[in-house]
């Protein structure tokens, strides 16, 4: 399958990241949301995101221009009736994901590849509330979208070969690289990147290190651009405990139990970034 037009269900931080990724790649986009509110504020993310690459001269005027024009914004789900591929990219929840794929499944033609942007929720689950459950995948981009280099194409138990190649090739029209991930809760980066921050979280607890040595210390000693406690602030303290959470649910291993100090900062409200204070004040 040869995808032209790619539909995008949400117009937050995630769904137009992906759409301007795919309309600077020359691929025609319909970002839907349920309001216009959120669709003009995703529109005008959009803009000021191609103004910055503008700025550095990484695109011109008129490759900003084109990009933009192939957007369409809507609140309408008829209108993600042409893509040959629609991507969910709604919050991280799971009711709602599934709703809206309920919804998807029914409107769009059977042979419509359907994809999720999910970090942590099964793709076999969710692809079970669909009836195209082998034209069902998981894309997990990175934030910021636009920049970040890596896509995960998570195969769900019942994914074809043809839907994984089909969203594989499109990654790489996107300038992108993907790396093909079986089914797993974290799947792979944030399998291995939530537990390092939690382990970070015991380090600070006991008092081996300051907040600024330790992540200076992973930045210097592991060539990290930035280091395990600044990035649990840059997520969220809220959303690390939620993974880990799930971790230990999941594998039944105690060595994925959130560390007491962690769970402590998120019980303060201490969320980082979004709060103004996590670990580091901001």
């Amino acid at each position: 399958m040869h995808i032209n037009t790619v539909g995008v269900v949400g117009a937050g931080t995630m769904g137009n990241g992906i759409a301007q990724a795919c309309a600077v790649s020359g691929i025609a986009v319909v970002m839907v949301d349920i309001a216009q509110a959120a669709v003009d504020k995703g529109l005008a993310s959009i803009d000021k995101s191609l103004d910055r690459l503008l700025a550095k001269e990484k695109i011109s005027a008129a490759d900003k221009a084109a990009a933009l024009a192939r957007i369409k914004g809507s609140t309408n789900y008829d209108d993600l009736k042409g893509a040959q591929l629609v991507i969910e990219a709604a919050t991280e929840n799971h009711e709602l994901k599934n709703t809206i794929l309920r919804q998807l499944d029914a409107l769009l033609a059977p042979e419509v590849i359907v994809a999720t942007n999910t970090s942590s929720i099964s793709i076999t689950q969710l692809a079970a509330v669909t009836q195209r459950a082998e034209r069902f995948v998981g894309m997990h981009f990175f934030n910021p979208v636009p920049m970040m280099a890596l896509v995960e194409i998570i195969r769900g138990l019942q994914t074809s070969d043809a839907t994984h190649d089909a969203v594989k090739q499109l990654a790489e029209r996107l300038g992108k690289t993907p790396i093909t991930v079986k089914n797993a809760p974290g799947f792979v980066v944030n399998r291995i990147l939530v537990p390092m921050i939690n382990e970070a979280f015991f380090v600070l607890a006991e008092g081996l290190a300051t907040p600024e040595d330790i992540d200076a210390g992973m930045k210097l000693g592991c060539n990290q651009p930035i280091g395990p406690l600044a990035l649990a602030d840059m997520v969220g303290l809220d959303v690390c405990l939620a993974v880990m959470e799930v971790y230990l649910k999941e594998f039944g291993d105690s060595k994925y139990r959130p560390c007491p100090l962690l769970k402590e900062y998120v019980a303060a409200g201490r969320l980082g970034r979004k709060s103004g204070k996590g670990v580091y004040l901001y």
